[in-house]
């Protein structure tokens, strides 16, 4: 790692101080105080609608320019129902119940001591994200929620939109007398400022990287914050040899086109033998029809073949590959065995997905295959905190530690035991 420029460090151990102070305030609001600031923000994202989708504008047109791949575009775009859709996220959020006081778990000891298990905010929790806007709204609401100042570390594809955005929050907070360093954007500094956010350890209490695996890597690898991992989606349909065939394409298909550059898109295609004869020349069809490449074994082509579905031959390197794109490794499976060994190779343990109608199946698959969401009948794109009626979402972790799955309000809690007593000494 290479060292980072100190007036770089100082700017950022700055932004964090304040931060600090800025959560220590949100820790003591209550329910009605944040949902109402929720509230507030969400009408002047709304207000300001045209100046946002101006300042997209910029950066898709910069983007563009400088040959941004068209996946990183769609993620990076912001219209105007996107923006509204953001807004309304913050909404959601305000409508979810305040994590912050919940009670885990207590109990009172022999010696009268009463226990209670609590959750409390995390504290300053910084965000480092490529090109996907709506994660700077998200992060926002979902930190002021559950108690927690953001320091927002967005990628440079996105600079004008993510410094519009938090204009516009940092004056909704301060119109509703709240500190606006609740939210925070380290706009200048380059790769040194993330840098110096994922090693400010004990001004910063936790980092959350979101976009590709390179800078989901490179977070992990190089933070001394301690750092929740949102992994790649590698995600898998496995279509059991009992799938009903209609349920089998659509779930293949929505899985695949719905849209390609995010993390819950399926990237694999297994089918077992006793499937594909029924299956798969529908789904090629589909497959032909929304422009997928079909990465094949021999018999995967062959049916592309014959559908029109343009195809290559599979590699090792593809059962491997994010493609977020309209691309697809597929194999045709012996059986389920080797569907789930396949899996549990290759998966990167975000989303995977069995299609089938027998349940002793759908029970190996879920009791066997190890990710975040393990879906039965049902398309990969549903592994999402608003899908899952949790609101917004900070990120999909794949880690085991502390948060796994789509990380909503609690996950951006942690515990503190709260003992009373009556003058028990040991």
């Amino acid at each position: 790692m290479s060292t980072i420029t100190p007036d770089v460090v100082e700017q950022v151990h700055a932004v964090a101080r304040r931060a600090r102070v800025a959560a220590r305030e949100l820790a003591l609001l209550t329910r009605a105080q944040k949902d109402a600031a929720l509230h507030a923000l969400a009408d002047a994202i709304d207000d300001a609608t045209a100046a946002v989708v101006a300042a997209n504008g910029e950066d898709i047109d910069r983007g563009q320019g400088n040959g941004l791949p068209a996946n990183l575009v769609d993620r990076l775009r912001l219209d105007e129902d996107r923006v509204h859709s953001a807004a309304d996220a913050l909404r959601q959020v305000a409508a979810l119940p305040d994590p912050v006081g919940e009670v885990v778990r207590g109990s009172t000891l022999a010696n009268g001591l009463q226990l209670r298990q609590v959750r409390v905010p995390m504290g300053v929790v910084g965000m480092i994200y490529e090109a996907r806007p709506n994660v700077t709204v998200d992060a926002a609401g979902l930190g002021l929620k559950s108690g927690n100042a953001v320091i927002l570390r967005g990628g440079s594809a996105a600079a004008s939109t993510n410094a519009a955005l938090v204009e516009v929050m940092r004056g909704g907070l301060a119109a509703q007398g709240l500190n606006p360093d609740a939210v925070n954007l380290l706009g200048e500094g380059g790769h040194d400022a993330a840098r110096a956010l994922m090693t400010a350890r004990g001004l910063v209490d936790l980092v959350i990287p979101r976009g590709g695996a390179g800078l989901i890597h490179t977070v992990v690898t190089e933070s001394t914050v301690p750092v929740i991992e949102t992994g790649t989606g590698n995600c898998h349909v496995y279509v059991d040899a009992s799938a009903e065939t209609g349920m089998a394409v659509e779930i293949v298909t929505n899985s695949k086109t719905h849209r390609t550059s995010v993390c819950n898109a399926a990237e694999s295609l297994l089918v077992h033998r006793g499937a594909a004869e029924r299956v798969l020349p529908a789904v090629m069809e589909q497959f032909a029809a929304a422009g997928v490449t079909v990465h094949g074994d021999a018999e995967m082509q062959r049916y592309a073949e014959a559908a029109g579905a343009v195809h290559v031959p599979v590699t090792d390197e593809d059962d491997d590959t994010e493609f977020l794109s309209l691309d697809i490794s597929a194999r045709v499976v012996e059986d389920l065995d080797a569907a789930i060994a396949h899996v549990q190779e290759h998966t990167s343990g975000h989303t995977e997905a069995i299609v089938t109608a027998d349940r002793s199946a759908a029970r190996r698959f879920t009791t066997e295959v190890d990710a975040a969401a393990v879906l039965v009948n049902a398309s990969t794109r549903f592994t999402d905190g608003a899908e899952f009626g949790f609101g917004a979402e900070i990120g999909i972790s794949t880690q085991k530690l502390h948060a796994r799955g789509p990380m909503a309000l609690p996950e951006l809690t942690t515990t503190k035991w709260v003992v009373e007593g009556d003058g028990q000494i040991r």
